[in-house]
């Protein structure tokens, strides 16, 4: 289990989220402890396309930023789990999710761009409101494909941008900067589906659905295989 340490004015240098932010450490506190708070109506929105994206993986699984694991209960019992999580105030967050679950967990610190996993070494990659909040999704794509066995998926879940011309899409520009320091880094109008289709993967299979959200509520879900 993950001991934290000396985590008091700042915390240890791990470049992600909100740039100027990124050593503060009780910005790092409350960014964790809003995860860690979950949004209930949110869950049950997003719960049944969950369980068909994540509950067939097997094998070995890193997931990318999983916040305070609120993924965990998807996720067979046999499978082997690795998280990659830059704010280190989340760690016991996530083993108390874990011991609730009674599952085995495996917490490693580190970023989409720099995942500290051996290449191909694992069966999926999972990311679910992740892409929209890292520094170069180009370059966390590359990760993903570096990691994943020949054959292996990568999962993912993210809100995006809404179709150009709608007045979403011209809010989402408006909030952007405010909502990029709010939400740690998180960018409101990325064309997520673009990047992941031109990333490498030999097939990708997506769709885009609307949940009953402000500003937000454009998503997309789908599954791509590594070559």
């Amino acid at each position: 289990m993950t001991t934290l340490t000396s985590l008091t004015r700042t915390t240890p240098a791990v470049a992600a989220g909100f740039r100027s932010m990124r050593g503060v450490a009780w910005y790092k506190r409350l960014q964790a402890w809003a995860l860690a708070r979950r949004n209930p109506g949110y869950d049950a929105l997003v719960a049944a396309r969950k369980l068909v994206l994540l509950s067939p993986i097997r094998g070995t699984v890193v997931e990318i930023g999983p916040g305070a694991g609120v993924n965990l209960p998807f996720f067979r019992t046999d499978v082997r789990w690795i998280g990659i999580e830059p704010n280190p105030f989340l760690s016991p967050r996530l083993h108390e999710t874990a011991t609730r679950l009674g599952r085995e967990i495996e917490l490693r610190t580190g970023t989409a761009e720099h995942l500290p996993v051996p290449s191909r070494s694992v069966d999926a990659v999972v990311a679910t409101l992740v892409l929209c909040s890292v520094d170069d999704p180009e370059v966390a794509l590359r990760e993903v494909l570096r990691v994943l066995k020949p054959g292996g998926r990568f999962v993912f879940m993210e809100h995006v941008a809404a179709p150009r011309g709608t007045f979403t899409r011209w809010l989402q520009r408006l909030l952007s900067p405010l909502w990029n320091f709010a939400a740690d880094g998180c960018h409101l109008d990325r064309d997520t589906a673009a990047v992941i289709s031109t990333a490498g993967f030999r097939t990708v299979v997506h769709d885009h659905f609307d949940l009953p959200i402000p500003v937000v509520g454009p998503h997309l879900a789908g599954t791509a295989w590594a070559p």
